[in-house]
């Protein structure tokens, strides 16, 4: 009888087999879960006790049910202007979610309000740590820094920046207090469908005021949850990105590589430029955000770039890869500013958000997204170069940041007048 051929496991395989068993034994993935399950809510729980609380107040009011605290003409507790608390997990250096949310906060600031930052990190790392982060890589930023406690008073509002950041909010606000969520994506499609996605999905059921930054954002709202919202303009600024004369011939491509992050595709990204490495070896293949090796074909590998050298290596490249699967990303409109032809997988929503005729768009297949690149690189030509460039129109964030700071002015019962948070009336 014919003996199995057996194959012998290469050493990398061997050793991912066996952290593979001690993680699943010791439960790592865990870890991942960027929040205690102690301080997870629930909506259905919130409901009933809201329920209650409007029963109690009806009874005490002789019938007549209160819908909330009455607005206190533009000044807190203390007399000075409303105190806002920004819930928000640590970041990272360079995070573009924490830059949006502190483009806001600085907003808020201006418009006379009075920030607090709460981060809340289920590893109690010292705060300060976190401090130290954003003072150096948001030094624009001015605002205390602090990390959530067990009972979050004394503010007049709360905004939630993320679904772990919503639970913790829902928990431990204290009752009166305007509660908003600032909802960059719609976090569920960061996770399989299971317990984790729920609990995520569950944070835009709160009864806070939710804030959808852009379209395709509030769509999902409606469309999976029914769920009501706030839609603000999905800003850009690509001041720092242009294109320079006398524009060049152009070779290679360049991606931003997350491989931690699901939603920037990282796999499918390697796959598709592999393929795209077979049609064209003499074709540079760059790669910028997380350093990457290992992956079957050369890469310059530039690591976290500032935006001046960004901009220079995106001037370099004829197309760059750009993959997103919740909402749309910053970087394509970067590359065009440069004059680079950005690919990105096609959604509905995205193209909603992104209507630039300028963009490639492909299946997210690693055969269509290799075909996408190169296209572009065989295409692409200074005069090509040009007309993307051209097709950026000046865009800032500051009607985002009017538009988040109009709905905080109503929330606390203000209006805003030439630019600042004044009383009603």
């Amino acid at each position: 009888m014919p003996r199995l051929s057996r194959f012998k496991k290469p050493p990398r395989l061997l050793a991912q087999l066996a952290v593979q068993r001690v993680a699943n034994a010791l439960d790592i993935g865990e870890l991942d879960v960027p929040i205690l399950f102690e301080d997870l809510a629930d909506s259905h729980a919130l409901a009933r006790r809201r329920a209650a609380l409007s029963d109690a107040a009806a009874g005490a009011d002789g019938g007549a049910a209160r819908p909330g605290p009455a607005p206190r003409g533009g000044r807190s507790a203390d007399g000075g202007p409303p105190r806002v608390a920004w819930l928000a997990i640590p970041p990272a250096a360079g995070s573009g979610g924490h830059t949006t949310l502190f483009r806001i906060m600085r907003a808020a600031q201006e418009a006379g309000l009075r920030n607090t930052l709460l981060f809340y990190n289920r590893f109690h790392s010292p705060v300060e740590e976190y401090a130290e982060i954003v003072r150096t890589g948001w030094p624009w930023l001015d605002c205390e820094i602090a990390e959530v406690g067990p009972v979050v008073e004394g503010f007049d509002a709360c905004v939630a920046s993320s679904w772990s950041t919503a639970h913790v909010l829902a928990g431990r606000a204290t009752p009166g207090t305007r509660l908003l969520y600032f909802v960059q994506d719609y976090e569920p499609y960061f996770f399989p469908r299971g317990d984790i996605y729920e609990f995520a999905a569950d944070t835009y059921r709160f009864g806070f005021r939710n804030i959808a930054l852009g379209p395709m954002v509030q769509e999902a709202l409606a469309r999976e949850l029914d769920v009501p919202s706030d839609v603000v303009p999905f800003g850009g600024d690509t001041s720092d990105y242009g294109l320079v004369e006398p524009v060049r011939p152009r070779r290679g491509v360049v991606f931003y590589a997350k491989p931690g992050n699901d939603r920037r595709g990282f796999r499918l990204a390697v796959l598709a430029l592999r393929q795209f490495h077979e049609r064209h070896p003499d074709q540079p293949i760059h790669a910028y955000g997380d350093h990457v090796s290992g992956l079957g074909f050369p890469v310059v590998d530039h690591g976290r770039l500032t935006p001046e050298n960004l901009a220079a290596l995106y001037r370099s490249a004829a197309a760059g890869l750009s993959l997103s699967f919740t909402n749309i990303s910053l970087v394509p409109e970067e590359m065009l500013a440069c004059g680079t032809t950005p690919v990105l997988n096609d959604t509905g929503f995205a193209r909603a958000v992104l209507d630039n005729p300028h963009v490639a768009w492909a299946r997210p297949t690693p055969s269509a997204l290799a075909a996408a690149l190169s296209d572009a690189v065989e295409r692409h030509t200074p005069e090509v170069a040009r007309a993307a460039a051209r097709s950026v129109r000046a865009r800032s964030w500051t009607e985002t940041e009017q538009a988040v700071v109009r709905i905080l002015a109503d929330e606390l019962g203000c209006e805003v007048r030439d630019g600042r948070v004044a009383a009603s009336g």
